[in-house]
């Protein structure tokens, strides 16, 4: 007997959002989201910012609902707000400032009482892992070290829903790494949302996967059924160098690997790419490289 699926945190019913020259996300955008890690992907310009921004309540819906357990959090925000953790793509910080500096300032903005300041403090930045540099200034600190306190900023209030928004971009492997780990460490009895167009930062961690394209919602489900979706569409192909300009104008191409003399594709389709391509298990990149170019190609229905 399985056991009954938890209630949804945060609903979506019929959102849409529009700028002055089209629809960032498209009308009748429909999500239920549970506490876990959930990666939203899709490639630049998907609309995946616009999103986290409403669900950040710095944007309202032009249609529909957004439902924080079961609160409308277009009419009475700040039932989401007190209780919100958001990372963004552009997240800065004062450099002359002190990690402990900043997030004391960050603290009082965000109504951490005076008294509790410190020790909140002390505790967000040990818990990713930079209380022995929290009086360097964060002019010192690496690309990793800041995204980091963007980290120990969104935890202040002790947060249930935690949004991030491409954190990895301009991180080195390590430090990629570290950032993957840690969100793991956070979910919890967290809903963490980890808005990304990097397969490999949602593949190692996340329970359920949203793919956006368009403004739409092109995939709602579990990695490994976005996977089963590919079985039977991913082909090893050996091809020469020469021909490699060729096949990735006619095939969908997801990986290109020189070995020796010749090239190894990974091609993505209903038919093999020649009669000695050898049939092969998609990847969770694959599968989301084979989804996108269908959706792609597919007609969008109009309302």
């Amino acid at each position: 007997m399985t056991s009954p699926c938890p209630p949804a945190w945060l609903e979506l019913h019929g959102v849409s959002f529009a700028y002055g020259r089209g629809p960032a996300v498209n009308r009748s955008l429909d999500l239920a989201l549970r506490p876990g890690i959930v990666g939203l992907l899709g490639p630049n310009g998907a609309g995946k910012s616009t999103l986290m921004r409403m669900l950040a309540t710095l944007a309202r819906p032009c249609s529909g609902r957004i439902l924080w357990r079961g609160t409308d959090i277009a009419r009475q925000p700040d039932a989401l707000r007190a209780t919100l953790g958001y990372l963004p793509q552009d997240f800065g910080v004062y450099p002359a400032l002190s990690a402990r500096e900043f997030l004391a300032f960050l603290a009082a903005v965000k109504g951490v009482p005076p008294r509790a300041t410190a020790a909140r403090v002390d505790e967000c930045l040990a818990r990713v892992g930079l209380l022995d540099v929290a009086e360097r200034p964060l002019a010192s600190y690496s690309g990793g070290m800041r995204q980091r306190v963007g980290i120990a900023q969104a935890l202040l209030n002790d947060p249930r829903l935690l949004v991030v928004d491409e954190p990895t971009v301009g991180l080195d492997p390590a430090e990629r790494l570290r950032f993957r780990h840690l969100l793991t460490e956070l979910a919890g009895e967290r809903l963490v949302l980890l808005s990304t167009h990097i397969v490999s930062d949602v593949e190692a961690s996340a329970a359920a996967l949203v793919v956006l394209q368009g403004g739409r919602i092109v995939f709602d489900g579990t990695p490994q059924a976005l996977v089963a979706g590919a079985r039977g569409r991913a082909w090893d192909w050996t091809i020469a160098p020469s021909q490699l300009a060729a096949a990735r104008q006619r095939f969908v191409v997801s990986q290109s690997m020189h070995r020796g003399a010749d090239v190894q594709l990974r091609v993505l389709g209903t038919h093999p790419p020649a009669a000695d391509a050898l049939a092969a298990e998609p990847s969770l990149e694959d599968a989301y490289t084979d989804l996108l170019a269908r959706t792609a190609a597919a007609p969008v229905a109009v309302a």
